[in-house]
């Protein structure tokens, strides 16, 4: 491969390292042709975008990333699928789901919420991740549980004062 192409690719490559805020290492190799592509059509309905990379290039490509990725650099080996995604979570769903009847692909690192995650083992931590948007609804959720109570009491309340009101007047 030329330089000229490498360094095409090392920016297309970046240019989706930064529109992305996730992105998962991923062992890949050895999936045969129908398990390949059901593998990308999940990850299309997923919105997830799934590309196979040199690991030189990835390399090159987060070393010219801001931020600390020194982690990730001993696990680019072997057959590399990069998965790029904005929300940290369902990348992780999708290999956990997928490996179900499969054997591949298999988590080698992954760069989510800020943090590196090294090794297979880390697939239920990053499942269990909970997105931003998961984490405001549940703070919206909290919040609004006491306003429903008080609410709920003096609508009720109201309704019973209401009852009696209505009692007293029917006896005159």
């Amino acid at each position: 491969m030329r330089k000229e192409d490498k360094s095409i690719i090392v920016n297309e490559l970046l240019s989706n390292l930064n529109e992305y805020s996730h992105f998962y290492v991923t062992e890949a190799g050895g999936l045969n042709a129908e398990t390949s592509s059901n593998l990308r059509r999940t990850c299309f309905k997923e919105e997830v975008k799934m590309v196979m990379v040199k690991n030189t290039i990835l390399r090159k490509a987060l070393e010219q990333l801001e931020g600390n990725f020194e982690d990730i650099y001993p696990t680019l080996v072997g057959t590399t699928a990069v998965m790029f995604s904005n929300t940290g979570n369902v990348p992780a769903k999708l290999i956990k789901e997928f490996t179900k009847s499969s054997d591949k692909p298999t988590l080698k690192s992954a760069y989510v919420e800020e943090s590196v995650y090294v090794g297979a083992d880390q697939l239920e931590a990053l499942c269990s991740i909970k997105s931003k948007d998961e984490l405001l609804g549940d703070v919206i959720g909290l919040l609004q549980s006491p306003m429903k109570n008080v609410v709920s009491a003096l609508q009720s309340g109201g309704s019973t004062i209401h009852g009696l009101l209505q009692t007293i007047a029917e006896k005159e």
